[in-house]
């Protein structure tokens, strides 16, 4: 019997439903994650350049984005907070002896949500009770909290994969903590700035799709060019960017975490000249089947050198290392996440070339469907990336200090199996709710624009203009909110 076996009859029979319970919580709500990190500040762009050239369709495309962006925090709040829950419910040994090191990057996540929910509902109001300048500078502040938020997660999940900033009594718990070290692991920041720009570029190429979908369908005026430009442009430029912050997180995998490292390249034992395997599968034997192999690469990429040396699973012992699934399940995810990265790099350079030499939009059908698929392909990378960074790093929780199956909670794994149930059974209402919500928005705001281009006045909130006072409401309509005359092109 191979010994991945042996260790799966070991494990508790919670650790599973446990896991697969976090693992559906937490990819579901990484969806939401890159809006709520940086749809603020493509917002506040968008913002900017209608207020520095009085536009008043970038002014109408910011206040749209804003309402998207309440809309989801709304919901990312709610998926968040399950998450949190789940840390104390699923894990309780993890939180039990180790919230005092790391939970302090949980409290700073809880202040950034706070601060970001009055910052979003400042930001709403202000669209026709403020002055201009007053609104969006009482908006800069929000990119800030978003940060802040993942400030807090990352650096909580960079010392799980990094611990530090404690010392071990004689029962081996945790005493002497020092909190600035917790925080600043040798992983934080390759991991955060990593994320950070995953996140902005995945935000922008998900609001672009969406445009780029309505060029494909004919609407190509003004609102739709300009939608698609800005966030497309801040995509462009951090995808590059990001392919370089992705060579410096993996060479920090590869000095800081070598057993992860070499569960995301299949590297059975410790060698130089170690090829490079795009996808194959690693068999518990160190066999390795399909795949592409290209030889001597992995050392290269490793260390600029085929003789650089590169840490094999059997380094260590068994129990101490993925299994052979899990780190054919860490590659595939990181080798999926390479090649997205790299298609979006080509789709970046394409875009760039153009506005380079034509200083135009591209016209070709061919670079909008790539945008279109761009988005859904850049929120798989994201879960790609996080797949690997949790899946290689097995079967610790805490790396080389608590095990996966030691922090796992002790209720039976029917209880968590029909929990999963339910959660799944909500979750789908959720989204689907978000999903509906946002629909119907989009035909609100279809609507109006169909009837300003005919001529006729657009029902309220859209005849409002974005500063200036409103108008008095209609006797009888309790629903238009109240707004502003028309302006000169009749959008808000």
């Amino acid at each position: 019997m191979h010994t991945s076996v042996h260790l799966l009859a070991e494990a508790p029979a919670q650790l599973m439903p446990a896991r697969e319970l976090m693992a559906f919580t937490l990819a579901s709500h990484i969806i939401l994650v890159p809006l709520g990190v940086a749809l603020p500040l493509i917002t506040l762009v968008m913002h900017y350049l209608g207020l520095r050239r009085n536009d008043a369709t970038a002014l109408l495309l910011a206040r749209r984005w804003s309402a998207v962006m309440a809309v989801q925090f709304a919901v990312g709040v709610v998926t968040g907070t399950v998450l949190s829950f789940e840390f104390g419910l699923l894990w309780p040994g993890l939180m039990g002896k180790w919230g005092d090191v790391f939970g302090i990057g949980f409290g700073v996540e809880a202040w950034a949500f706070f601060l970001e929910a009055v910052l979003i509902a400042i930001y709403l109001y202000g669209w026709r009770r403020l002055k201009p300048r007053t609104h969006f500078l009482l908006g800069l502040p929000l990119p800030a909290t978003a940060l802040l938020g993942t400030f807090g997660i990352l650096a909580a999940n960079s010392w799980m994969n990094t611990p530090q900033g404690f010392s071990l009594d004689a029962d081996g718990n945790p005493v002497d903590v020092n909190v600035w070290k917790a925080l600043f692991t040798p992983m934080f920041g390759p991991q955060y700035w990593h994320f950070v720009v995953a996140m902005l570029l995945t935000a922008g190429y998900m609001v672009a799709s969406v445009y780029a979908v309505g060029w494909l369908r004919g609407r190509r005026d003004r609102y739709h060019r300009l939608g698609f430009a800005v966030p497309f442009t801040i995509a462009a430029v951090a995808t590059p960017l990001q392919l370089v912050l992705g060579d410096s997180i993996a060479r920090s995998v590869f000095h800081k975490q070598p057993v992860k490292f070499a569960a995301m390249e299949i590297v059975w034992r410790t060698d130089t000249r170690v090829p490079e395997y795009i996808f194959g599968r690693l068999h518990p034997d160190g066999s390795v089947s399909g795949g592409i192999k290209i030889p001597l690469l992995d050392s290269f990429l490793a260390g600029f050198s085929p003789n650089t040396k590169v840490v094999g699973l059997t380094s260590v012992p068994a129990d101490e290392r993925p299994t052979a699934t899990q780190a054919t399940i860490a590659h595939w995810a990181f080798d999926i996440m390479v090649i997205i990265g790299s298609v979006l790099v080509l789709l970046a350079l394409w875009y760039g070339l153009v506005w380079l030499r034509r200083r135009r939009l591209p016209a070709s059908k061919w670079f909008y469907r790539s945008a279109a698929c761009a988005g859904v392909a850049s929120v798989v990378a994201v879960e790609c990336g996080w797949i690997a960074t949790e899946v290689g790093r097995q079967p610790w929780i805490v790396y080389q200090n608590m095990r996966v199956a030691e922090a796992v909670t002790s209720t039976r794994s029917t209880t968590l199996w029909i929990m999963l149930g339910l959660v799944i059974v909500v979750y789908v209402f959720i989204f689907g709710s978000l999903l509906a919500v946002l629909l119907k928005m989009r035909a609100r705001w279809r609507l109006a624009d169909e009837q300003q281009a005919a001529g006729h006045p657009a029902h309220a909130p859209e005849t409002d203009s974005p500063y200036g006072p409103r108008a008095p409401v209609p006797a009888g309509d309790a629903t238009s909110g109240g707004g502003a005359a028309p302006s000169g092109d009749g959008r808000p």
